[in-house]
């Protein structure tokens, strides 16, 4: 039996380098995707990366993927590339879209003139959702995205379900809710705030500012979920899944956790900035993944006092370091 080859869009991203170590583990070839520009930063694959496949290419030139597809010849193709943080998304729309959507429908259009026999995952997210219609959520809930980058994410899952049906590809959306791990970028709430609880810890610094502590999400670890879009391209028929661990925490339960792990009182040391609120909140986001458990025989293996304390743990690794 040949060796599998997948091709991962965004592969130094915090999904990519978790997903191309899956992929290895389970004997693939891996092609990671990666855009030219000035300053990389293969920090999270750096590991791997003498095991993988590192080729240009860029998710607003379809040229580029057509010929990353005919060159490398993928039998799955995993599209995580996109502006991932939803508070850009307010000041950059335009790029938003151009990456986040109209992305999805190069990648999605490379593969339908390559080989249609390509199977092809998207990454969705329960930022669709939004301002919600019914909790928790599931593959039928109605779509209120409530930002520019929530939007580009109903674009990029609607023109996969398109494809689906108007070409017969084997293409499959994940509706991820929140998923954070060591690797999640700084600029993310969860990661900025087990760095600060680690950074306040050894002195570094004293306080931190945050938006709103009421807001809730339902949060996994990354790791867990790139098992459950490996699961969706194993299946004889694509479909959507929501991928999700049904519980839902405060920011605030987050600093209680990250700075309670360290010795700490959160609330001498967090600051409510106004600057950080988000022009429109999400509602209540917490999925039903009862699909995903049924149909992929998936669960999530790490809960979030537990995925709190890897975070924190790892900052205070990185930071002694």
């Amino acid at each position: 039996m040949p060796q599998r080859r997948a091709l991962i869009t965004g592969v130094t991203g915090q999904d990519g380098s978790y997903l191309a170590e899956l992929l290895l583990e389970h004997e693939y070839e891996v092609i990671g995707m990666v855009r030219r520009s000035s300053t990389l930063n293969f920090e999270r694959v750096a590991h791997i990366q003498d095991k993988i496949t590192l080729v240009p290419g860029e998710i607003l030139d379809e040229i580029s993927i057509l010929n990353v597809l005919k060159e490398h010849q993928p039998s799955e193709v995993y599209n995580l590339a996109a502006q991932s943080f939803v508070q850009t998304s307010f000041s950059q729309p335009v790029f938003t879209g151009e990456a986040t959507a109209l992305g999805v429908t190069r990648v999605l259009d490379a593969i339908r003139l390559t080989n249609p026999e390509i199977r092809f995952y998207q990454a969705s997210s329960s930022e669709m959702f939004g301002k919600v219609k019914e909790v928790p959520q599931t593959e039928q809930t109605p779509f209120h995205p409530r930002s520019p980058y929530g939007v580009a994410k109903v674009y990029g899952h609607w023109i996969t379900v398109n494809y689906r049906e108007s070409y017969g590809l084997h293409a499959t959306s994940g509706i991820l809710f929140n998923h954070e791990s060591p690797r999640r970028g700084l600029e993310f709430v969860t990661r900025k705030v087990t760095n600060a609880a680690a950074r306040i810890a050894i002195g570094h610094e004293r306080e931190v500012h945050l938006g709103n502590l009421d807001a809730t999400r339902d949060w996994g670890f990354a790791g867990d979920y790139v098992r459950a879009m490996w699961l969706m391209l194993q299946q004889d028929k694509p479909d959507d899944f929501v991928v999700a661990t049904g519980e839902t925490h405060s920011v605030r339960e987050l600093c209680e956790l990250a700075f309670e792990h360290v010795g700490l009182n959160w609330e001498d040391h967090v600051k409510v900035d106004d600057q950080f609120f988000r022009p429109a909140e999400v509602d209540a986001l917490v999925g039903d993944a009862t699909k995903a458990r049924t149909v992929l025989g998936w669960k999530p293996e790490v809960d979030f006092a537990d995925l709190v304390k890897m975070m924190v743990d790892a900052d205070l690794a990185t930071l002694r370091r």
